[in-house]
């Protein structure tokens, strides 16, 4: 269960990669280039680093080198005839793509910082968010000299923006870059992948083949939480994605995030937020309702 190693092709009279994706999407996995993913159609599961969320159309992530993610697509599984719906483009490139002095020139200190903070994943929003989205869509059709200045066009909203949220926790990620951590990388990329189901300790024994102390004391030092509390924070906050669409019923949502029954998941939910899932999901269409005003 390591994380795999994918990269795209690069073809050897271009210097990056402008990749049109189908599903199924690429498995956990991590890369050395930075990538940007616009999700053109689909919807469903994003995980970047220990970040778990929603996605659909016009999702639009930027990840350092390394950092691992996946798509899951809500119909992967389904037994859909054909092509199924869910397409995304996929810009990716190395550090020293225009050699070694490009992100050193004194114009570019702020896109350097920009990249070099990118280790943990940023998802962008407002106005950043649809002038890259807009760039990214006709990149699909240009040639390749019109990409390659598209994507300084793209660095330069990267280089002024701040309208992006940082994903993955920085525990995490220092985790899986550690080429010395891979059992704390096995852990967290089952509990990614199946937080949504029942999961005991003994899972993460065997997938980890370590003794319960020993497995104990590493997640801990690793994660900064027990195995319990960080299962239980990653269920509670892809919970609370979920109850920010007012149509998803709140006992679909308890199963959906591997809870057993409601009254756990309400009990857990006020634990963790200080007020039940109800009451959480009326206080984000109040706030939502007041803009609209």
């Amino acid at each position: 269960m390591k994380i795999a190693k994918i990269r795209l092709l690069q073809e050897s009279n271009k210097s990056f990669i402008v990749h049109n994706e189908r599903s199924p999407f690429a498995p956990w996995h991590h890369h050395p280039e930075y990538e940007l993913v616009l999700i053109l159609r689909g919807k469903g599961r994003r995980m970047v680093g220990d970040h778990v969320d929603r996605f659909e159309e016009n999702d639009l992530i930027f990840s350092g080198p390394f950092l691992p993610h996946q798509w899951i697509c809500d119909n992967e599984n389904s037994d859909n005839q054909g092509e199924l719906p869910n397409e995304a483009v996929c810009i990716q490139f190395v550090h020293d793509f225009l050699g070694d002095k490009f992100f050193e020139a004194p114009e570019n200190i702020s896109l350097k910082k920009f990249l070099s903070e990118s280790s943990r994943g940023y998802e962008f929003y407002g106005k950043s968010k649809s002038d890259i989205i807009a760039i990214v869509k006709g990149m699909i059709t240009m040639n390749d000299v019109q990409r390659f200045y598209a994507l300084f066009s793209i660095f330069e909203i990267f280089q002024g923006t701040n309208e992006y949220h940082i994903l993955s926790s920085p525990a995490s990620v220092e985790s899986l870059l550690s080429k010395e951590n891979e059992p704390m990388q096995k852990s967290l990329q089952f509990i990614l992948q199946n937080f949504h189901k029942p999961i005991q300790i003994n899972d993460l024994l065997e997938v980890t083949n370590m003794s319960y102390a020993s497995f104990y004391s590493h997640f801990k030092h690793a994660y900064l939480l027990t195995f319990k509390d960080y299962l239980l924070n990653i269920r509670i906050g892809y919970a609370c994605k979920l109850l920010m669409d007012e149509d998803h019923n709140i006992a679909q949502i308890a199963e959906d995030c591997g809870f057993e029954n409601l009254s756990n998941f309400n009990r857990q939910f006020k634990r963790i937020k200080k007020m039940t899932p109800s009451d959480y999901q009326k206080q984000l269409f109040r706030k939502t309702k007041g803009k609209n005003h």
